[in-house]
């Protein structure tokens, strides 16, 4: 099975869903820790990962997984606010997801936020979280 396959249209996006805008008590902007809206869960799965607009190609292995997004252990992440195509696969199952970086902490991996979850994917990575929530 490869796992490794991207669209090639960022333009095609729906149910974006972006944490840029979100905002503290007080007006003050909120910390990257305090913006997640989602429990992650320890995962490992094998990432890849494509920059949509240089093209860099890059691969890593997740660490956790959240409905939101995941971090990927990488020795070359992505920069800042890159938007990349992701295709995560564990035990022949796929999820792909339009994404974008951010956190990035460098030589060891990124933050990836999930913008859109390809239709047909979504229910494996509903799987996947439910079957994490089941383990605790």
């Amino acid at each position: 099975m490869v796992c490794l396959h991207y669209a090639t249209d960022p333009a095609v996006v729906k149910n974006l869903i972006s944490m840029d805008e979100h905002v503290g008590k007080g007006g003050r902007a909120m910390l990257v820790r305090d913006r997640r809206y989602a429990i992650r869960h320890p995962f490992a799965a094998d990432a890849k990962f494509i920059d949509l607009e240089g093209g860099t190609i890059g691969d890593g292995v997740t660490s956790d997984l959240s409905m939101g997004g995941c971090f990927v252990c990488t020795s070359k992440p992505l920069s800042l606010n890159t938007r990349t195509r992701l295709t995560l696969c564990r035990k022949d199952q796929i999820v792909e997801a339009l994404a974008v970086v951010r956190i990035v902490k460098p030589r060891v991996g990124m933050g990836i936020e999930f913008l859109d979850v390809e239709e047909k994917h979504q229910p494996t990575l509903e799987r996947w979280l439910s079957q994490l929530k089941r383990d605790l």
